[in-house]
């Protein structure tokens, strides 16, 4: 298959990157100061924030400040996490969100440990969002987690996979994202993976957000997108990972991504170098450091 002349990504940075950053919170002017710099350097899907509740993601706990004090620009999609209904109704009360993401996952197991149910009753407490959605007209992402592996379970087979993501869409998902959480996939075991999913939900439907805690999440991406997929979630600086999988420190980075896609002849749409400055800016904002290669080797720029 030819590869795809686009591909969209979608940054999940200021969401997925920050949520569980140790230490003392991050100021949201710090938070919308990302966001800001990472529409200018050509991101046109920001996963901005989280609306769950303090108590369990205490960086989260400005969302609705973070969007509010976002300037939104023209084509820039804004998406915001919303696990339950109280956070989806304080989502749209800002009136700055574009999208909406709901998330489940593909092990029973994972579902339990993460969020105290099965995957049954997970999809269920999606009902009311999609309605409330629907009504406000925003659409809704659905996110699937541990489609590869399980910290708890272990391997997990392809059509359970699908069986999920077929939920999501049949639910109102208009596109759904399969996490490989703890980062354990090969490029055989995505591809098998990815083709029974999409033997259930349209190519066109699907993104894939795979963590590089083995290394391999750009050769897995460099496989589905052979495949035909054409929407990768990445996080800026490599920054993020999941609380619940022992070793998955870090999501894939941009930076990284995006240079492949762009030595691939695909367009991205996104200026690399305003990207790198970015990535330096929030990694010596945190006070951490740069958790990607691309970024390490073109070094700081403008900033």
């Amino acid at each position: 298959m030819a590869l795809p002349a686009s591909v969209r990504v979608v940054e999940v940075g200021p969401r997925d990157g920050l949520q569980n950053e140790p230490g003392d919170i991050i100021p949201t002017e710090t938070k919308v100061s990302l966001v800001h710099q990472l529409a200018d350097a050509g991101l046109s899907h920001i996963e901005a924030a989280s609306f769950v509740s303090p108590k369990w993601v205490p960086q989260m706990g400005d969302a609705a400040a973070v969007m509010a004090g976002i300037n939104k620009q023209p084509g820039v999609f804004y998406a915001a996490l919303t696990p339950n209904l109280r956070g989806a109704e304080s989502a749209i009360e800002t009136g700055k969100v574009d999208e909406m993401a709901v998330f489940t996952a593909a092990s029973e197991a994972f579902t339990h440990k993460n969020i105290n149910c099965t995957i049954a009753e997970s999809l269920e407490r999606f009902t009311p969002i999609m309605e409330l959605a629907q009504q406000h007209g925003i659409r809704v992402r659905g996110y699937v987690s541990t489609v590869v592996g399980c910290p708890y379970a272990g391997d997990i087979h392809p059509l359970q996979v699908a069986a999920v993501a077929r939920e999501l869409i049949d639910r109102g998902c208009y596109e759904v994202s399969l996490g490989d959480t703890i980062g354990v996939g090969t490029p055989h075991r995505v591809k098998a993976m990815l083709e029974a999913v999409s033997k259930e939900v349209p190519m066109e439907k699907l993104a894939a957000h795979f963590h590089d805690t083995y290394g391999q999440a750009l050769a897995n991406l460099y496989a589905v997108v052979e495949e035909g997929l054409a929407v990768i979630d990445s996080s800026v600086a490599g920054l993020g990972g999941c609380p619940y999988a022992n070793g998955a420190s870090g999501n894939v980075a941009t930076e990284d991504v995006v240079y492949m896609l762009h030595g691939l002849g695909i367009e991205t749409g996104i200026d690399l170098a305003k990207l790198v400055n970015t990535s330096h800016w929030i990694t010596d904002q945190l006070g951490r450091g740069n958790g990607s290669k691309v970024a390490l080797a073109m070094g700081c720029g403008d900033n």
